[in-house]
């Protein structure tokens, strides 16, 4: 029985030792685990990306990726208009006397060409009237000038084409009167500017001649201001920003449908501030017909005057508009004591007369002239100049 037990622990020690040995035979190695699973990346911080250069950017797998530039700074989309820098006045109408010449020859070389004939009857001289009233200097400056020629006529006797022309010249100039002063007033007072109105009927040009003259300022070294006292059109006020923009003058302007007389009073206070030399106030195109409108005008000149002088009063008449720009001119004269005429498309029709008879009617002279559609196409009148571009060479 002893026996039995003692090979049953033999046999039990064998089996154990044969599966332990097994098992370190057969035991799984290092190399044959499962890999562990990579740690997360740490996270990086954000970097900046380059802006993209115009043309091909990088390629990425065979892929090619554009980017659009970067947009400019708003500041750079919305520049300020180039200013410009307006030639002086002087010699202005000279350089602009072509223009005038053209246009006018009809009234001119009509009159040389009848004096020159070597028998002035009646009917001559009744042309010599027509063609005078034609080009509207007036029936009553026409007569004066057709007496005074027939008188010397009679004493020169004979007569040169040379001598012809001068004797017309010298009529020419006497009606227009050379001595009248032309004197535009634009300088300042001190410490306040001088301040011009401007004033007319619809049509005739008064905010283009207002945007003119401030580069005729500007060109002759002033500092300006434009007050754009023409409330009612939403256009002008826009116009006349253009134009003090191009210039850098600056531009006071009101709500639409605004007090305009408020509007010129703010300009004034503007140009005072600024010290500008000049304070040009554009006001809404009146009919002349329309007297609230007139009564309106008067009382923009008013509330100027409780903070400076109006220096000028300059009224724009179209001339091609002729004996009908007279009947305007002696209302506006009635109102606001004109002090100028700016006279408009000169270079565009043979009515040229109208100078003589504006200024005979009123007493005001013509100070300036416009001579085409070109921004400094405005020229302070010389009558020398314009008596010769009407006889022409």
């Amino acid at each position: 029985m002893d026996g039995y037990l003692g090979i049953i622990v033999i046999v039990a020690l064998v089996a154990i030792l044969a599966v332990g040995g097994l098992w370190l035979l057969f035991r799984p190695k290092a190399k044959d685990l499962p890999p562990a699973p990579p740690a997360p990346p740490e996270p990086k911080a954000p970097v900046a990306e380059e802006p993209a250069k115009t043309g091909l950017g990088e390629q990425d797998g065979g892929t090619t990726t554009t980017l659009p530039p970067p947009a400019p700074p708003l500041e750079e989309l919305i520049k300020a208009p180039e200013i410009e820098v307006p030639p002086p006045s002087a010699g202005r109408m000279v350089r602009l006397r072509g223009r005038l010449a053209r246009s006018q020859n009809v009234l001119g070389r009509g009159l040389l060409e009848l004096l020159s004939r070597d028998r002035l009857d009646d009917e001559v001289w009744d042309e010599i009237e027509e063609t005078l009233i034609t080009a509207d200097v007036g029936v009553a400056p026409t007569r004066a000038m057709v007496e005074e020629l027939r008188t010397k006529v009679k004493v020169l006797g004979a007569r040169t084409p040379v001598e012809v022309r001068k004797l017309l010249r010298e009529e020419l100039l006497a009606q227009i009167a050379p001595d009248l002063d032309r004197t535009l007033h634009t300088r300042p007072h001190g410490e306040r500017p001088a301040v011009v109105l401007v004033v007319g009927v619809n049509g005739t040009g008064k905010t283009t001649t207002s945007g003119k003259l401030a580069r005729v300022l500007v060109g002759d070294g002033g500092k300006v201001v434009l007050g754009a006292a023409d409330t009612f059109r939403a256009a002008a006020t826009d116009q006349l920003q253009t134009w003090g923009d191009r210039v850098g003058a600056g531009v006071v302007r009101g709500p639409e449908g605004g007090d305009p007389a408020s509007v010129a009073f703010d300009a004034v206070a503007k140009g005072i501030e600024d010290k500008a030399d000049t304070v040009i106030i554009d006001t809404a195109g009146r009919l002349h017909t329309k007297t609230g409108l007139m009564d309106e005008l008067g009382k923009v000149k008013r509330v100027i005057e409780k903070k400076a002088a109006v220096d000028e009063v300059l009224l724009v008449l179209d001339a091609t508009t002729g004996q009908n720009g007279m009947r305007q001119a002696q209302v506006f004269a009635e109102v606001v004591n004109v002090t100028g005429i700016a006279l408009t498309k000169l270079d565009g029709t043979a009515k040229g007369g109208i100078v003589i008879s504006v200024q005979r009617e009123l007493g005001v002279p013509v100070k300036l002239v416009g001579l085409g559609e070109g921004p400094d196409d405005l020229a302070p009148f010389d009558p020398d100049v314009f008596v010769d571009a009407l006889l022409g060479d």
